[in-house]
């Protein structure tokens, strides 16, 4: 799709140079040797036939485009009860593949404004070539064409931006999530601590140290201080 060609018309001759393969000339080519082939008269019909079928080519690489979204997007805003097996998004995954889509579309974006530009100025002059002025219908059906796949391009970009927004999203949510779970972790198991600190300083007088029910009376007293802030969280809705 890399926009390396170049089209010229002269004397209703047809003038193309590729400095690498294009599979929308190699496809034509076929078709054009082939016993039941239109007939091309001059260089405009070649033309004509060649640039409908790059925006064909176009046209189907955006529809595949245009899929490969729709299931993306399905992937992104899936419900998280189906990851709770043992799967989880890789998230780096879709971002690799959403910066492809979006290189991909850029690139397309490019070829369009191309052929456009070489549409409009092969299809200006209609007068200046009776060619010209017998295929005017044609140029300006090849450029409402261009028109209509840029906006098409435009609106694939869209799409893409808002899943790499919802991405990027998500990412910070899923983060934001695992802080919220070690904070959450590190303030339940404080107060055990804290109770476990105290009873472990080695003053020679601390009451409960001769005390039969110390131990038990220690080791629930770290219970309940862990089971207490878990169940406030709780009915707060902060886990």
């Amino acid at each position: 799709m890399a926009d390396d060609r170049v089209l010229h018309l002269q004397g209703g001759t047809l003038i193309t140079v590729r400095h690498s393969p294009v599979r929308a000339f190699d496809v034509f080519v076929q078709g054009a040797c082939r016993p039941s082939a239109p007939k091309y008269a001059d260089g405009f019909d070649i033309y004509v036939g060649l640039i409908e079928l790059i925006i064909d080519r176009l046209a189907e690489v955006l529809g595949q485009a245009g899929s490969a979204l729709d299931i993306m997007t399905q992937n992104i805003f899936e419900e998280e009860k189906r990851f709770r097996r043992g799967e989880i998004k890789d998230f780096r995954r879709v971002l690799r593949r959403l910066g492809a889509r979006g290189d991909m579309l850029s690139k397309a974006r490019e070829s369009l404004l191309s052929l456009s530009r070489i549409n409009t100025f092969l299809g200006s002059g209609a007068g200046s070539h009776p060619r010209r002025k017998a295929l005017k219908g044609h140029f300006e059906s090849i450029s409402s064409d261009i028109h209509a796949l840029t906006d098409h391009v435009n609106y694939l970009s869209s799409r893409i931006s808002l899943l790499l927004d919802a991405t990027v999203g998500l990412i910070n949510l899923e983060q934001n999530g695992i802080i919220k779970i070690f904070s959450v972790a590190s303030v339940v198991f404080l107060p055990p601590t804290l109770i476990a600190s105290i009873y472990g300083m080695n003053f020679e007088h601390m009451p409960e140290l001769g005390w039969p029910l110390g131990y038990p009376f220690a080791v629930g007293l770290m219970i309940l201080s862990a089971v207490l802030p878990y169940v406030f969280f709780k009915r707060k809705g902060w886990l």
